[in-house]
């Protein structure tokens, strides 16, 4: 019988990236991928660090795998990068892996199971293979990694190391090489992707080059910050294959509180990036991240973050509860918030957030969607529209992994409320 084989990613899409090209390995390699909660003969938790909750997560999902018997318990990600000498002392764990070794996990687990020591030193974060298309519908991948930027609030610098980025060569044989594989919509990530360079080759130009190549296919940018969108990369946002859609870090709408975390951008800089894109595009989804409760945020300078938000009418709101990150700047500040005041506000902005998800999403009501099917069952299909917005509809023979035109004609309602459409014939 095959070993099984159970991964638990946590955190950002990075690691999902790098999860989904290891359970690649190993599903070649003839191991079966399993659920995290059922018996397996490997555990990978693949960690984060960015938060406490991150933090505590990581360690849950630790705890749960060392009590396994007899099990091989691998433990990878940002977590063991800052606190692997508290791992160390753990018992019941096989390998730590620092994200700089990620990619030899299945060499290493594969050469355990078969009595042989790995003598591989290869560090190359960029290194890892085409992702199996049984896994997901669109296909991630790596272009960067490290970060430069060191915010007064951000322990990732720390643990994911100085800014790289991926040979230009490199990238275009991955994604093509995906494209071969049946892939139909290619995901760029990595942990600072604006600050791409290689070789004279930054990311306005590294985007043109992928945009060059043949195919029915279409590009998402997973994330970018605010201080390197400038008209050129606006631009790129014209061409077909682009998505309409971003995830544009914003972390506060209070210009005091982003000097304060060190960010390089003044709100008016980032809405004015917003209006140019959606003069464009009028219906461009914009998403982001924003962090209540930093140290020194009065309620005066919250509820600018909570107008910037209306403002801007956000498609979705990932937020964070500011943690306390030993080593950073922003951990020695003295005008710290209690946790029960930014419990609060993160229920605040939850709700404004539903609010504008609804808001954006019943917007496109009208629209014509190039929807990518995900899922099908009894002629009802579902799948992700060019804006990043989940779509719901009726069909006839249809499959998996086709691109469809639909006509946008409803929404349902819900925390994350689908669109529902119809298919336009011919």
């Amino acid at each position: 019988m095959s070993k099984k084989v159970a991964l638990n990613t946590l955190g950002c899409k990075m690691n999902q990236y790098e999860s989904d090209s290891l359970a690649s390995d190993f599903i070649n390699a003839g191991y079966e991928i399993v659920s995290f909660d059922e018996e397996a003969d490997v555990y990978v938790i693949n960690t984060c660090t960015v938060t406490n909750k991150s933090d505590r997560k990581s360690r849950n999902s630790i705890n749960k795998a060392r009590k396994s018997n007899n099990s091989v318990v691998v433990v990878t990600g940002c977590y063991v990068d800052s606190a692997k000498h508290k791992l160390e002392n753990e018992t019941g764990i096989t390998f730590l892996i620092e994200n700089q070794k990620k990619n030899q996990i299945f060499q290493l687990v594969d050469a355990y199971f078969n009595g042989e020591i790995l003598h591989d030193n290869n560090q190359d974060v960029f290194d890892f293979h085409t992702t199996d298309k049984g896994l997901r519908t669109r296909a991630t991948i790596k272009i960067q990694d490290g970060c430069d930027s060191f915010c007064s609030y951000c322990i990732i610098p720390y643990v994911r190391g100085a800014g790289v980025s991926r040979p230009l060569n490199d990238i275009l044989d991955s994604i093509r090489s995906h494209l071969e594989n049946g892939f139909k919509e290619i995901v760029l990530t990595g942990i600072n992707m604006s600050c791409y360079n290689h070789n004279g080759v930054d990311f306005k130009d590294l985007i043109g080059h992928i945009l060059n190549i043949d195919g029915d296919w279409r590009l998402r940018i997973s994330s970018l910050e605010p201080d390197m969108m400038d008209e050129n990369i606006v631009d790129l946002f014209s061409h077909p294959r682009m998505t309409p859609h971003l995830h544009l870090c914003l972390q506060s709408g209070s210009e005091t509180i982003l000097k304060d975390m060190k960010r390089t951008y003044s709100f008016t800089q980032y809405s004015n990036i917003v209006k140019k894109i959606r003069e464009r595009i009028p219906h461009f989804n914009i998403t982001t991240d924003l962090i209540v409760g930093f140290p020194g945020e009065t309620e005066e300078l919250f509820q600018e973050s909570i107008d910037a938000c209306k403002q801007i009418g956000f498609g979705h709101i990932h937020t964070f509860k500011y943690s306390k990150r030993e080593g950073t700047q922003a951990a020695k500040f003295t005008n710290q918030i209690d946790e029960k005041l930014k419990n609060q506000r993160s229920e605040v902005v939850r709700i404004l957030s539903e609010q504008l998800k609804f808001d954006y999403r019943k917007s496109l009501i009208g629209t014509k969607q190039r929807v990518l099917i995900e899922k099908s069952s009894n002629n009802k299909y579902s799948g992700f529209g060019d804006y990043y917005v989940p779509v719901k509809f009726n069909g006839l023979n249809l499959n998996k992994n086709d691109f469809v035109d639909v006509l946008i004609t409803g929404i349902e309602k819900g925390e994350d409320p689908f669109l529902i459409g119809e298919v336009i014939e011919g």
